[in-house]
C-alpha cells in the first residue's frame, strides 16, 4: 500500500512540475518578428487634405511644398548634431564643396553606403529579415546591408581594426524592445548625411513595435571627439503589404559617370 500511495505521489510531483514549466513557457510570450518591408513616415504629419479642399494636392490654393536645401548655404539646424570646433572646422570644408557643386562629400551621389547611423534613413524602403540568432536589414538604396547579432558573439580585434559602413551590431531583447549596440564604423562617412564624425563613434537602438505594423528606431550616437553631446534621432517605419512588398535592385553604378 505504502509503495503504491510512493509512486502516486511521484507521478503527481512530475505533473505539478510539467505543468509549472508550461505555465512559464505560456507566460514568456515570443520576441516580436520584425520580418518585413518597410518604408519610412512621418507620425506626426498632417493627414492629406480630401480632394477638393484648400489643401489638396492640385488646388491652386494649397501652398507651395518648401524645398530642401542640403547644400548647407543655410547654415545648421538646431536639431542637427552639435559638433565640436574641430569638427565644424571638418563641416565647413563640407559646407563649402557642396554649395560649389561638387559630390565630393556626398556618399549617395558616388554610389556609396551612407554609413551608420545616417543609412537607417532608409529613403527607399528596408528589408529585415529574422531568425533567432541574427537580423538582417536590407536597404534599396546603394543596396546597403547591416546584420544585427543576437547570440551573445562579440567583435574580435580583427573586426574592430576593420571599420565598416554599417559596422559591427551585435543586439539584445528587453522586453519588446531590440537593443543594439554598434562599433567599428568607417569615419569616412557621414553621421547624419552632413555632418563628420570621428573614429570614436558608436551608436545604441532601441528598436520596437509602436502599433500593429510601425516600427520605430531610437538612435542615440556617441562621440567624444566630434560631439559635444549624444544625439539623438528617432526614425519611423511603416510595414508594407503585397505587391508593395518587394525591394528592386539600385544598380547605382551605373550612373557614376555623371558625379562631378
Amino acid at each position: 500500500m505504502s509503495k503504491t500511495i510512493a509512486l502516486l505521489s511521484a507521478a503527481l510531483i512530475c505533473l505539478l512540475s510539467g505543468s509549472t514549466a508550461s505555465l512559464r513557457a505560456q507566460g514568456t510570450p515570443p520576441h516580436p518578428d520584425f520580418s518585413g518591408v518597410y518604408y519610412t513616415f512621418n507620425p506626426n504629419a498632417a493627414a492629406p487634405a480630401p480632394p477638393g479642399t484648400a489643401g489638396a494636392r492640385g488646388n491652386a490654393a494649397a501652398p507651395p511644398r518648401p524645398v530642401a536645401v542640403i547644400d548647407g548655404r543655410a547654415g545648421r539646424p538646431e536639431t542637427a548634431p552639435k559638433l565640436t570646433a574641430e569638427y565644424m572646422a571638418k563641416w565647413e570644408i563640407l559646407r563649402k564643396s557642396r554649395m560649389s557643386g561638387s559630390s565630393e562629400f556626398d556618399p549617395n551621389a558616388r554610389c556609396l553606403s551612407a554609413g551608420m547611423p545616417s543609412m537607417m534613413g532608409m529613403g527607399y524602403g528596408m528589408e529585415i529579415q529574422q531568425t533567432k540568432d541574427k537580423i538582417t536589414i536590407y536597404g534599396e538604396l546603394n543596396d546597403v546591408y547591416r546584420r544585427i547579432f543576437l547570440d551573445g558573439r562579440k567583435p574580435s580585434q580583427k573586426t574592430l581594426d576593420d571599420p565598416t559602413y554599417a559596422g559591427y551590431s551585435t543586439g539584445h531583447w528587453e522586453g519588446n524592445t531590440l537593443v543594439v549596440d554598434t562599433v567599428a564604423l568607417r569615419d569616412d562617412t557621414l553621421l547624419d548625411t552632413f555632418s563628420p564624425h570621428s573614429d570614436q563613434m558608436t551608436v545604441s537602438e532601441r528598436i520596437r513595435f509602436t502599433s500593429a505594423g510601425v516600427l520605430e528606431d531610437r538612435i542615440t550616437t556617441t562621440d567624444p571627439k566630434a560631439l559635444l553631446e549624444p544625439h539623438l534621432a528617432v526614425h519611423t517605419y511603416r510595414k508594407a503589404s503585397p505587391p508593395n512588398d518587394e525591394l528592386r535592385e539600385f544598380s547605382c553604378a551605373e550612373g557614376l559617370s555623371s558625379v562631378k
